[in-house]
């Protein structure tokens, strides 16, 4: 499954920082209707994130119920991505 769609970059402070993109209420009803077969546990969902030319892996989190997905740093960096930019953002996931 793989779904591209464009947000705002955000940040959540806590003990440490994290930078996130809200997956918008679409793309976040067709991951729910296989999070359960993919989800490791507590709702996450492991993804191949693509932001421009870049490539991770990370999980998306459940939140507010949909999900967001963490940008690392390895993935930001590459790309220069700051608070506040919007991005496109695509995601693969094996179901």
């Amino acid at each position: 499954m793989e779904l591209t769609f464009a947000g705002v970059v955000w940040e959540w402070r806590g003990p440490a920082p994290y930078h996130f993109v809200t997956v918008p209420p679409d793309e976040a009803a067709e991951i729910a209707e296989v999070a359960r077969a993919v989800t490791y546990g507590w709702g996450m969902v492991p993804v191949e994130v693509r932001v421009g030319q870049t490539v991770s892996t990370t999980s998306l989190w459940p939140r507010a119920g949909g999900y967001v997905v963490p940008l690392k740093d390895a993935l930001r960096t590459p790309e220069g991505i700051a608070l506040d930019d919007v991005v496109t953002v695509t995601l693969a996931m094996d179901v």
